[in-house]
């Protein structure tokens, strides 16, 4: 294994920000791992997989570890499942079209989510009425302090909306390794959700399949969301926030189409997207669409904040405390960043 210096972290991230390492190194296995953490001991160290869900607003004067670790194993089954394995560091939609093509049901609602297999717990990844811990089983991770494997359960995961024990309780701790997924062999369809069933209509689909509800999932998000490859982005940068029952009827009755949807415990999800929408840098305009220089919100989803070249993370952040505060100053709610800001 060899520690380089002072890369770029351009090519490292999907925001395309050309932030600095003073040292990094990709690890394979557990024994690069052990390696790369004893080099210069102190220094501090961020681990890295896809790249998708992180903005670096500076330089990082320390070390970053990229999570290379691969693998797909089907390790057994049973008369309803099958239970898969794979590495931290596989690319999350080749994974998800990996088990399509084997026919292994549960994740196809959740295709073209960028990013690498490890992040999937750690964000508890969503979209389209699935959730990652619906299928979750458990992974393994290493402790860096102890030195030592750990295997999750679902129960210790403490997956939330869009959270996870690795994201707050352990954050910094543990490097996931491995991921052991619960799959469906015969697949049980999930279409309700967003325009997944327009979509199928206008696919002229007639026998429905998990790779029809992958390819119109595929569809939708490419006509709402940019490539990172052409327009440097994260995805959604906030969360959706929830709301008491009693403060959303009382924002209906103020701006009568708000969107929002209930939730089991009684409160409501509301659409973070359509808030933006509504809220802008001056009176009568709107975010969505908004771009001053290379920094932007992006013109088909308001919740995506783009660098159309060159800029720093620091303007994207800067940004996104303007938008958080406007929204925050129309409808009382406050936004939370999805992204996680080095």
């Amino acid at each position: 294994m060899h520690i380089h210096e002072n890369i770029s972290l351009r090519p490292y991230n999907t925001f395309g920000i050309d932030a600095e390492a003073r040292y990094f190194a990709g690890f394979a296995d557990v024994d690069e791992l052990e390696e790369a953490l004893s080099f210069k001991p102190g220094t501090p160290h961020l681990i890295l997989g896809g790249g998708s869900n992180i903005l670096f607003t500076q330089d990082f004067d320390g070390l970053i570890l990229k999570n290379e670790i691969k693998g797909i194993i089907e390790l057994h089954e049973d008369s309803e499942y099958v239970y898969v394995k794979a590495g931290a560091g596989e690319n999350w939609h080749r994974f998800v079209l990996n088990c399509i093509k084997r026919n292994w049901s549960g994740i196809e609602n959740l295709s073209l989510i960028p990013g690498n297999v490890g992040a999937s717990p750690m964000q508890n990844i969503g979209a389209y009425g699935v959730e990652m811990e619906d299928v979750f089983w458990d992974l393994e991770a290493y402790h860096i302090q102890e030195k030592k494997m750990f295997t999750f359960t679902k129960a210790d995961c403490g997956f939330g909306y869009r959270e996870s024990v690795f994201k707050r309780k352990y954050k910094d701790q543990f490097v996931i390794l491995n991921v052991t997924f619960q799959l469906r062999k015969k697949p049980r369809f999930i279409t309700s959700y967003g325009a997944i069933e327009q979509e199928l209509e206008r696919m002229g689909v007639k026998d429905l399949s998990i790779k029809a509800i992958s390819d119109a999932v595929i569809r939708i998000r490419s006509s709402k969301l940019p490539d990172p490859a052409e327009i440097g982005n994260a995805g959604s940068f906030f969360k959706n926030p929830s709301v008491s029952a009693e403060q959303f009827k009382n924002l209906k009755a103020k701006f009568e189409n708000i969107v929002g949807y209930p939730n089991a415990d009684g409160s409501v999800k509301l659409a973070t997207g359509w808030l933006i929408e509504q809220c802008g840098p001056e009176n009568g305009t709107s975010w969505k669409g908004y771009r001053k220089g290379d920094v932007g919100c992006y013109t088909k989803q308001a919740l995506v904040l783009v660098n159309y070249g060159n800029v720093s993370g620091k303007e994207i952040y800067e940004l996104s405390e303007k938008i958080l505060l406007s929204v925050k100053n129309r409808f009382g709610v406050l936004l939370e960043r999805e992204v996680n800001v080095i």
